[in-house]
């Protein structure tokens, strides 16, 4: 048997979020004056945070790290509280550019929060969303990570327990935790809309159904990538072989021995171009056919924050 088929899941790769952030940066650089700061990687991963370094933004790890009065952009996993506020202290012009879907994560903690409840947040522990939501409401919030933490997790009062989510997790997973807490907490109180966000849904079913016949499926997306990791995991929840690739210089031609058809998808921060890339080298490895499988069609986008959809050039009066 030789490698023969690739087959291409549809939706993949950027979503509205991230097409946002990258605009966001795009216009910040056309418009403020050099340079343009940004906090953390403005979306996971390096081409896109190195091509947006080649036009000239300068990325940094803190606030503190952006000398006093700059312009300085918030990427799109969000920050807490006490960020702009070490902004605000620095004189910074802030441009926020946090994915809508994290800022309704947001509005539902501090409100949640208000009312009196302990909030259960799914996520995992050190991603920036998480860290971002969890300065929301820090005395209300409880991270929990698994299962096993839902059956032990403890409540000053089990009747006034509410759930929220980081955007970017496996339905499958988040669910199996979810309905621990049902049965834990008979009164939990859901978000009336999930908070696992379209793109990473819509990237996991698809991943889903192109597995029922890819015995082998890549993942291109950066290793810190919480949406790329989970559809790897996806993959595999489905029997097959899953590898996360940063791009087609990761592929090993080993991998598609005794192989037939190939599966590829992308995280929502990978470029459109590193997948024709990994196309491409499954050609010269031997595919002849390509097909794409369209699960569903996406026409999500965002408006630019206020600070970019507001702004008029310098000595602009109109």
């Amino acid at each position: 048997m030789r490698l023969e088929k690739v087959i291409l899941a549809k939706p993949r790769g950027f979503c509205a979020g991230v097409e946002r952030a990258i605009e966001v940066v795009e216009q910040a650089l056309e418009r403020f004056p050099d340079p343009v700061y940004v906090r953390k990687e403005i979306v996971h991963n390096p081409h896109v945070v190195n091509a947006l370094r080649t036009k000239g933004a300068v990325f940094v790890e803190e606030v503190t790290d952006v000398p006093a009065g700059a312009t300085t952009i918030f990427s799109a996993h969000g920050v807490s509280p006490a960020v702009h506020r070490a902004a605000q202290a620095r004189s910074l012009t802030v441009i926020d550019a946090t994915c809508p879907l994290v800022t309704k994560v947001h509005v539902e903690a501090k409100r949640f929060a208000r009312e009196g409840y302990t909030l259960l947040l799914i996520g995992h522990a050190g991603h920036e969303e998480v860290e971002g939501t969890m300065g929301e409401a820090s005395t209300a919030i409880r991270l929990v990570q698994t299962v096993e933490e839902a059956r032990t997790m403890s409540v000053p009062n089990p009747d006034k327990v509410a759930v929220i989510t980081q955007t970017t997790l496996s339905v499958d997973d988040t669910k199996a935790i979810v309905d621990v807490l049902k049965t834990r907490f008979p009164k939990l109180v859901v978000p009336p809309k999930d908070d696992i966000c379209y793109a990473t849904q819509n990237r996991q079913n698809a991943v889903k159904a192109i597995a029922k016949e890819a015995e082998v499926i890549l993942v291109i997306g950066a290793k810190n990538s919480s949406n790329s990791i989970r559809l790897t995991e996806v993959a595999e929840d489905a029997g097959r072989q899953a590898y996360l690739i940063n791009d087609a210089g990761e592929i090993n031609p080993q991998w598609f021995e005794r192989v037939r058809c190939v599966g590829v998808t992308s995280g929502a921060s990978a470029p459109e171009h590193l997948v024709q890339d990994v196309v491409s080298a499954l050609k010269r490895l031997g595919a002849t056919h390509v097909e794409e499988w369209e699960l569903v069609r996406e026409d999500v986008s965002f408006g630019l924050p206020t600070e970019l959809a507001q702004w008029s050039p310098p000595g602009n009066l109109s």
